[in-house]
């Protein structure tokens, strides 16, 4: 499996157009090609095979959802947003949910154990076997329990830097009826994310494996 990234760009209307771009990492390309695009024939099933794993981090507002859009829309990976399925586990009233919902009310981060069992679950069930898990790992913790319980590391990481103010902007202007989408909240969330997050995504910038593109 390649490892080595380079800086992937949003901007691009098909896979086609986007292999055509060399600035933008042979590296990178040769990940989607090899792995993603052109799968060999004689491949075992999906169901069969380890998961290709991506990995999108960024800030509150930074527009890992967006971006996540435009990989699934060109690539065809599956889209699993941690946020989203923690939202999901909270509707259905489960044993976890009361939790979650408080939880992220106060801006903290959701149990490794809680949200790595539900991305699993994710996985198991689907089809596809190429993923873009989108806002985890945010912690150490995270990357660590996600190691050890789905037994396999990320393929790829994508890292979006945006300003703060721009997250902040972005945020309030979504207007999605979210429960953490408040200024008070925004902040502790910001708080969070600098003191817990940026050590993860300095993890797989150091191990080479994270491509960072600015916002």
């Amino acid at each position: 499996m390649w490892k080595r990234l380079t800086i992937f760009s949003p901007l691009f209307s098909s896979p086609k157009s986007f292999l055509r771009q060399a600035s933008y990492g042979l590296a990178f390309v040769e990940v989607f090609t090899t792995e993603v695009l052109n799968p060999a024939k004689d491949r075992i099933s999906c169901k069969e095979k380890n998961p290709f794993i991506t990995f999108v981090l960024g800030g509150p507002g930074s527009g890992k959802g967006t971006q996540c859009e435009k990989i699934v829309e060109n690539f065809g990976l599956m889209h699993l947003s941690a946020g989203d399925l923690l939202r999901k586990e909270i509707s259905s009233n489960s044993e976890y949910g009361a939790m979650i919902l408080d939880t992220i009310k106060e801006g903290n981060i959701v149990p490794s154990k809680v949200t790595v069992m539900l991305i699993q679950r994710a996985i198991e069930s689907s089809e596809n076997h190429k993923f873009l898990i989108d806002g985890f790992p945010r912690t150490d913790e995270n990357r660590i329990a996600f190691e050890q319980i789905i037994g396999a590391e990320p393929d790829i990481v994508l890292f979006f830097d945006c300003p703060e103010k721009e997250m902040v902007k972005r945020v309030l202007s979504r207007n999605q009826g979210r429960v953490d989408d408040n200024i008070e909240t925004i902040k502790k969330r910001l708080q969070v994310f600098n003191r817990s997050n940026l050590p993860v995504i300095n993890y797989y910038l150091e191990r080479d494996k994270c491509s960072r593109h600015s916002r």
